[in-house]
């Protein structure tokens, strides 16, 4: 790891340029810890609804247990309503997050819907209050992740970004879409560098970002701080170490397998571990050529054992023998 920060959110030094993006159902405590190890630069939490928050919801330690090395961490909360948002932060501040991050960027119908998400980015006074109540209300950095606009007739990402820092904001991570776009067509990346050239607090690029050569593109066509990486990382953790999938050896891919799965095992129990992961292990095997049977047959395994035992025999005992 460098000795030199690369930028700065507040007081919090962020070594490194890619970064592990906040994913529902993926940005688990044994996926950030792995591409942490890695080299993903800070570990941004799944989102949570400001409402569980004080409400309280079976798997909210679940999602908010970090560990140390994972630092700096960043807790992510949705909502529409300033002053819920501001309860749910004070309350997590108890949790010691490094950094608290305000979701304008789900596009999901059941988020975006009600306002919150994507649908903050229809009602930029709203958007002014809410940054302006945080960063006065907390003691961390408050950050926020935003789409475009809302669709190609509402692109007033420029007017957010500009809202964002004049009232307290100090970074803005850009996933370079609409909310209508959800994850179709491609990223705009010209709006990121145009963010990017208007705002002094640092700015991470988020979108189309599948290979090491992208990273590299986005940075350079963007000056972005650093980029931001979601499906590009799933099946392919190994991009945060600067390679791409074809260049880990099977043997790499295997001990990386298993130490993800044990991590999810020793998190989640063993069932519930197993389970969960299989969304993972298909990305992992994506490469190996598994019929739809051999598919089948190793992503319903009911047992650890059972799955490793398959694994090694369907995709790595030839290579390894």
């Amino acid at each position: 790891m460098e000795n030199k920060a690369n930028f700065f959110v507040g007081e919090n030094p962020v070594y490194g340029e890619t970064i592990l993006s906040p994913m529902d159902g993926f940005s688990d405590l044994p996926f950030r810890s792995l591409a942490r190890r890695l080299g993903s630069a800070m570990s941004y939490t799944e989102f949570v609804n400001a409402i569980d928050v004080f409400h309280g919801h079976p798997r909210l330690d679940e999602r908010l247990t970090f560990a140390e090395e994972e630092r700096p961490v960043v807790f992510q909360i949705f909502d529409d309503d300033p002053q819920r948002l501001l309860r749910a932060a004070l309350l997590l501040r108890r949790r010691q997050p490094d950094i608290i991050d305000v979701n304008m960027g789900c596009a999901a119908r059941c988020v975006s819907g009600r306002g919150a998400g994507a649908g903050l980015l229809r009602q930029p006074d709203k958007i002014a209050e809410i940054f302006r109540t945080l960063s006065r209300a907390l003691d961390i950095p408050v950050t926020g992740k935003i789409r475009l606009g809302w669709d190609e007739d509402s692109l007033n990402y420029l007017d957010v970004a500009h809202i964002v820092e004049d009232n307290g904001g100090q970074l803005l991570a850009v996933h370079g879409r609409t909310k209508q776009q959800a994850y179709r067509g491609e990223a705009n990346w010209q709006a990121i560098a145009e963010i990017k050239a208007a705002l002094r607090i640092p700015v991470i690029g988020n979108g189309d970002v599948r290979s090491v050569a992208d990273i590299q593109r986005m940075r350079q066509f963007t000056a972005c701080d650093a980029v931001m990486i979601a499906r590009g990382a799933i099946g392919n953790p190994w991009i945060f170490a600067g390679l791409d999938r074809g260049e880990v050896s099977q043997s790499q891919v295997r001990a990386t397998m298993l130490a993800h799965l044990e991590a999810m095992l020793g998190f989640y129990g063993a069932e519930r571990g197993l389970v969960l992961f299989r969304k993972h292990a298909a990305k992992y095997i994506s490469p190996y050529g598994l019929d739809a049977e051999q598919r089948r047959q190793l992503l319903t395994c009911t047992t650890a054992g059972d799955f490793v035992g398959l694994l090694d025999s369907l995709a790595f005992e030839p290579a390894l023998a």
